[in-house]
């Protein structure tokens, strides 16, 4: 008899250990059977109708790079969203003009989240589509960090497995990327840039953001590198807001005899910044200020996510974040 309890004992104490092991494996962190994965494309935003074409075409280089993944688009800007909820009174006028219902309908971050959430989607790579890490991405960078810092008293009410953001176009500080390198696949993606100003015989300017709390000193690198990469053209790059501005970049051309100057902006879309600071008819434009200087100027109002190459930095760049934080995309 006593043999017998043994044995049924040791049954019994076997199986517990079976059951509390399989549940650690189906529950805990190291499992491997990940949740819906989904993708967050966040870009700053556009009312302009004309540049949504750059931001569509990122979130179609991204689908086409993962298959069968969502790839949803939310907006950074709160006065952007708040312009296209006012259109939202005129959706058939809007949609007729060819806006996606996505962007006509386009939602802040969180609510994004949220609708993955009830959609089942437990995973989530946030894919900032800004240039840099200045405002916008360190906004974004905080909600990401807020949300995945949740912890629920029962795990299985956790409201995601993982939630990630990968880094903007020409990187972001730190050590695990080195943004010098960043910096340089970008710039290689300009070369058509290049070949237009040579073809017509001229300098190259580019207007970035930029922004009012920091250091917009990566603009300054960036030109650096550009000029080293391309040195059978001038480059220059200034910004809307910080520096250096438009008087810097008239201080740097004035150097140079006057002659004709290819410019563009140096952003995701040709929106509002493009079309009225850069190459508006108001005298303080770009266009305006630097054709005043002697310039013959020649905008052009096309955004860098219509360029299919660099389109793709932000694929490679989701790629880098789900490798390090092991969610799989295929």
């Amino acid at each position: 008899m006593k043999r017998k309890t043994l044995i049924s004992l040791l049954v019994f104490f076997l199986t517990i250990v079976f059951c509390s092991v399989t549940v650690a494996v189906g529950h805990g962190k190291g499992s491997d059977n990940q949740g819906k994965v989904a993708i967050v494309l966040a870009s700053f935003g556009t009312t302009v109708p004309s540049a949504i074409e750059s931001i569509t075409n990122i979130q179609q280089e991204v689908k086409k790079a993962f298959p069968g993944i969502p790839v949803k688009i939310t907006f950074t800007s709160n006065i952007i969203r708040s312009i296209w909820k006012k259109r939202q009174a005129e959706a058939k006028k809007w949609l007729g003009k060819g806006i996606p219902k996505e962007i006509l309908y386009v939602k802040n971050f969180i609510a994004s989240i949220g609708d993955l959430l009830e959609d089942g989607y437990k995973t989530i790579i946030v894919q900032p589509t800004h240039i840099f890490f200045m405002e916008q991405a360190h906004d974004l960078n905080s909600y990401v960090n807020a949300m995945a810092s949740i912890r629920t008293i029962k795990e299985k009410w956790m409201p995601f497995e993982k939630i990630v953001m990968g880094r903007p176009a020409l990187g972001m500080p730190g050590d695990k990327y080195d943004y010098h390198k960043d910096v340089e696949k970008a710039l290689k993606t300009l070369a058509p840039d290049v070949e237009m100003a040579k073809k017509n015989k001229a300098m190259l300017v580019y207007m970035g953001h930029g922004n009012e709390y920091w250091s917009t000193g990566i603009y300054m690198e960036t030109a650096k590198m550009m000029r080293n990469l391309y040195p059978d053209v001038v480059t220059y790059i200034g910004a809307v807001e910080g520096f250096p501005g438009i008087k810097d970049v008239c201080r740097y051309l004035s150097h140079f005899d006057p002659g004709k100057i290819v410019l563009k902006p140096l952003m995701i879309v040709a929106g509002d910044h493009a079309t009225n600071d850069m190459a508006g008819d108001d005298e303080d434009s770009w266009k305006n200020i630097l054709t005043e200087q002697g310039f013959e100027v020649i905008p052009v109002l096309k955004g860098l996510g219509s360029n299919d190459n660099f389109a793709r930095i932000f694929v490679d760049h989701i790629r880098d974040v789900a490798r390090d934080n092991g969610i799989k995309l295929q």
